[in-house]
Order: structure tokens, then C-alpha cells, then sequence
């Protein structure tokens, strides 16, 4: 009997992590980008996500497909800021409550500003995850990743620590860099109650009721401080490997 009981629990909780992630988005939709349909691997598939009962183990995100280049470095309509355009003036807070100044970052060198939807989010958390595998590869191209969402400084921490992230984590609970870079989806009240009925509480994880996180976007701000490529997409499944965005560094050539 318990043998049967464990059989069903291993079949209905990744359902229910799938299903409680797609809440509603109203940001346009684009044209849906081609992806690799090939199956996770076995280690991608079990990589264990942080110790919190709203934090699934991390299925593996869409990745672009290297033959869908029209893909890459796409912005829906009204989201986004545009290649060349200027880093917004933004003081973020870390992980660990301190206070970030992205424009003095920036004068170290290039960055990677990656916004997620939150450490809830397992698509998020497999895409932090393999950006944390491979930041030897960014270090070696003089990059630094830095990953933004809406959660509270004590849920980024707990991010962080769970997938010992070496790369800034940074919080923005009151939208001041998801105004900056338009990249706000705003949950209407059927996607807050769906989220909240797998254990899922935004409210909760932000400190806020604006009940608005991420569109899943990258920009990779160059040398001299300016938007140098970026991409979103509203499927918040569908994201570029971090091996195409090694890629992208490269063929940008940033100094």
C-alpha cells in the first residue's frame, strides 16, 4: 500500500508544479520561437531546487533553438529596452539586504542582467542554476552574470545559498528595475489564487501586492554602460541556453 501511495505522489507533484507555474500573462504574445524538443537529462531532470516547499525540483526550460536565430535577441512588442539605449541610474538591494549600484557595477565591465520571476519559479531556477555551472565561462570573457527578480532579500538569499551562486542576486521588490527595463507582467487575480493553490504565495515571496513579477528577460550591458543585446519572451518556458548566450558574448566582442 505505501509503495502505491509513493507511485502516485511521484506522478501527480511535477503535474501539479507544471500546471501552478502557468499563470496568466498579459503581455502580448509573439510569435512562438522554435525549441529543442529533446527531453531533460536525467541529471537536469532530478536537480534538486531550494529546501522550500514552494520550490519544485527544476524541470529543464525550453531552450531557443540554434537554428531559430530570428529568436535571438527578440523583444515583444513594448517590452524591453532597445539595444543602445543607456543603463537606467538603479540601486538595487543584494540577497543579503546591502545596497547595489548597477551603473558602478557596470564600470567594472560588462554585465549579464538576467530577470527571473522568482525562486518559486522551478523554469527559473534551472536557468540560474546552469548560468551558475557555467560562470567560469563568463569570468574567462570578463562578464559578470547578475540575476534580478521581485523577491524579498530573504527569498533571494535562500536562491542564492541553495544553488551557490557566485554572481550577484539581486532584489527589486518595488519594481524600480522592472519599470526601468519594461519588463512587468502583472498576474490578474484567477493566475494569484491558481499560484497560491500549489503553495505558491507572491505576495509573500515580493513583501508586495502589486502582484507583478518578471517577463523573462536578458541584457547585456556593455563596457561603456549601453544596452549591447536582449532578448524576452513572454512563454516564460522558452529561454536561450547559456551556451548560445557564451555565444552572444563572443560574437559581441565587449571590452
Amino acid at each position: 500500500m505505501r509503495a502505491s501511495l509513493f507511485a502516485l505522489v511521484a506522478v501527480l507533484v511535477p503535474s501539479a508544479c507544471l500546471v501552478g507555474c502557468n499563470e496568466s500573462n498579459k503581455a502580448p504574445a509573439p510569435e512562438p520561437a522554435k525549441a529543442s524538443a529533446a527531453a531533460p537529462t536525467a541529471s537536469a531532470a532530478s536537480a534538486p531546487g531550494p529546501s522550500n516547499s514552494a520550490r519544485p525540483a527544476t524541470p529543464r526550460a525550453k531552450e531557443t533553438s540554434e537554428t531559430a536565430s530570428a529568436a535571438l535577441g527578440h523583444l515583444p512588442d513594448g517590452v524591453g529596452l532597445k539595444v543602445g539605449t543607456a543603463l537606467p541610474t538603479l540601486t538595487l538591494k543584494s540577497s543579503k539586504g546591502d545596497e547595489v549600484d548597477l551603473n558602478a557595477l557596470a564600470k567594472t565591465g560588462p554585465l549579464l542582467l538576467v530577470f527571473y520571476r522568482g525562486g518559486w519559479c522551478p523554469f527559473c531556477n534551472y536557468q540560474i542554476r546552469s548560468l551558475t555551472k557555467a560562470y567560469p565561462d563568463f569570468q574567462k570573457r570578463g562578464v559578470t552574470p547578475v540575476a534580478i527578480s521581485v523577491d524579498l532579500p530573504s527569498e533571494a538569499s535562500k536562491t542564492q545559498e541553495a544553488y551557490a551562486i557566485p554572481f550577484p542576486v539581486l532584489t527589486d521588490s518595488d519594481l524600480v528595475a522592472h519599470k526601468a527595463f519594461k519588463v512587468l507582467n502583472h498576474l490578474d487575480e484567477a493566475g494569484v489564487a491558481r499560484l497560491k493553490g500549489f503553495g505558491i504565495d507572491v505576495e509573500a515571496h515580493s513583501g508586495q501586492q502589486h502582484h507583478t513579477i518578471a517577463i523573462p528577460s536578458i541584457f547585456m550591458i556593455d563596457g561603456q554602460g549601453k544596452v549591447a543585446w536582449a532578448h524576452a519572451d513572454t512563454d516564460y518556458k522558452t529561454r536561450p541556453s547559456t551556451q548560445q548566450l557564451l555565444q552572444v558574448i563572443d560574437d559581441l566582442k565587449l571590452k
